[in-house]
């Protein structure tokens, strides 16, 4: 074999162990358990009180998912310590503008909620205890939240991203 060949020959080795480093196939396995969905909380704020529902999360199986695929099997768990994706829906039923305010082992505040108007706003929390409260509101009683371990895998929901 010629210096041409030995060049060529060293090339397509060089090709070939490249593919093969490359190639070694997906990082992320299709039955690998999906990412828990965000859990809902409804929050309404009149002049006395804040009210929160539920006032604990995270810490079953919730007892309904968003459209599931297997209706009589629940959500599969994950063993994860990640936050949980909690979006607040609220309702401001006062005549004043106001904000939502999260206090614990994370802290949040939501955009203004406008007064006698919904607003809604995400955030990820770790499992602990929570005080939520509306801000310009001082008559208003604070409500109190809880956010468990248990985290379930939208394996069993369909049409989520």
């Amino acid at each position: 074999m010629g210096a041409g060949g030995v060049r060529a020959a060293a090339i397509a080795a060089l090709v070939g162990a490249t593919a093969l480093l490359l190639g070694c196939g997906e990082s992320r396995h299709a039955n690998q358990q999906r990412p828990a969905g965000s859990t809902r909380v409804s929050v309404t704020v009149n002049a006395k009180e804040v009210i929160v529902q539920p006032v604990e999360i995270g810490a079953r199986a919730e007892s309904t998912q968003e459209i599931p695929q297997n209706v009589e099997h629940p959500a599969p768990p994950i063993k994860s310590t990640k936050p949980l994706d909690v979006t607040f829906v609220a309702a401001n039923q006062t005549p004043t503008d106001m904000k939502l305010r999260i206090r614990g082992a994370k802290k949040a505040e939501s955009d203004t909620i406008f007064a006698r108007s919904p607003g809604s706003f995400q955030v990820s929390l770790p499992t602990g205890s929570y005080t939520v409260t509306a801000v310009g509101m001082p008559g208003a009683r604070p409500a109190h939240l809880t956010v468990g371990r248990y985290r379930t895998s939208s394996q069993n929901d369909v049409l989520l991203p």
